[in-house]
């Protein structure tokens, strides 16, 4: 039975119509964001997820980047310390020296005197963006390194490190004075020997923390590429897969669109009865 209140085929191929539409709006949007998962109504769970990860890689690289700061200033430090052990290397082979018979030990005093002077300027200038690790005294320095979420809890991981005091080891061999005949040669050896292994000991520990930070920032830099890939698989769009469901959608569109012409034409067809 017809009828001119009711169009029951046109109503059904609106109904498919609009049903296309919006499957096609929801591609074209995938499609232009290159997200299949934008908001939690679509996937919550995948949503919850990949928004803590994507929290969590952004602060990995803000750690990464304060860390790099605190790396150059045990870089600087580091340098310094091996310096001031070239230094105090050069120093202990004059001291050596000056025990020598015959000698002038008022112009081996004027070398010493000279070597000290660059030790003190290489401490001066081992800092980094005004941090310096090397002037004295030694203290703990914490650096943060990481997050974590074990237990279901949220915690920052970090490592501490000594800073060093090259002052100290200035000011001792600027103590040393091979004109003075009190104290005797083998003392005021001893003494820029013993100085010579803080300067060692000092740079050492300086690379093992420069290394360590170093490795702590190689691991963050993978970390966070792993994270953002993560992310990816979970909210991303499969391109490929919606160009072939967007020509698809396209296709159905131009078939509903020309159902429903054909289901408006029925009233037509009713109305030439009476002619």
């Amino acid at each position: 039975m017809s009828s001119i209140l009711n169009n029951t085929s046109a109503m059904n191929a609106l109904s498919t119509l609009k049903m296309v539409n919006r499957g096609l709006n929801e591609t074209q949007d995938r499609v232009s964001t290159g997200l299949a998962i934008r908001s939690g109504k679509e996937n919550a769970a995948y949503f919850a997820l990949s928004e803590t990860m994507a929290s969590d890689s952004g602060m990995y690289k803000a750690i990464n980047e304060g860390m790099t700061a605190t790396k150059n200033s045990v870089s600087t430090a580091r340098l310094g310390a091996e310096t001031v052990t070239d230094l105090t290397g050069q120093f202990i082979e004059r001291v050596a020296f000056a025990q020598t018979e015959g000698i002038d030990r008022a112009d081996v005093q004027a070398e010493l005197v000279g070597l000290a002077s660059q030790i003190q300027g290489v401490i001066d200038q081992s800092t980094f963006n005004g941090n310096d690790l090397v002037g004295g005294p030694a203290a703990t320095t914490t650096v943060t390194t990481g997050i974590t979420r074990s237990g279901g809890t949220f915690a920052t991981t970090s490592i501490s490190f000594q800073s060093v005091d090259l002052q100290a080891i200035h000011d001792a061999l600027v103590a040393i004075d091979v004109t003075d005949t009190g104290t005797t040669m083998g003392a005021k050896l001893a003494v820029a020997e013993a100085e010579l292994g803080n300067a060692i000991n000092a740079a050492t520990s300086l690379g093992v923390t420069e290394k360590t930070l170093e490795g702590q920032m190689q691991f963050l830099d993978s970390l966070t590429d792993t994270l953002d890939s993560g992310v990816s698989s979970l909210v991303d769009a499969d391109m490929e897969e919606e160009a072939a469901r967007l020509q698809a959608y396209q296709v159905q569109q131009q078939l509903a669109t020309q159902s429903l012409s054909i289901a408006n034409q029925s009233p037509q067809n009713i109305l030439s009865l009476f002619r």
